[in-house]
């Protein structure tokens, strides 16, 4: 039965994954973002209490 013949698909599927981890995972590291984050402040707003309308 030639399914059981791991010799064509398996290096196949082998070299497929090489190329992915080195290639394609490069590719996508080197992406930068158009929009660079900002820091957030860390000043705390006022808390300001919440008027009940019906209390």
């Amino acid at each position: 039965m030639p399914q059981l013949n791991p010799g064509p698909w398996f290096s196949i599927f082998l070299m497929s994954w090489i190329i992915y981890l080195t290639i394609l995972t490069a590719k996508i590291n080197n992406f930068k973002l158009q929009n660079e984050p900002t820091p957030q402040s860390t000043k705390k707003e006022k808390m300001h209490p919440w008027d009940w309308p019906w209390t």
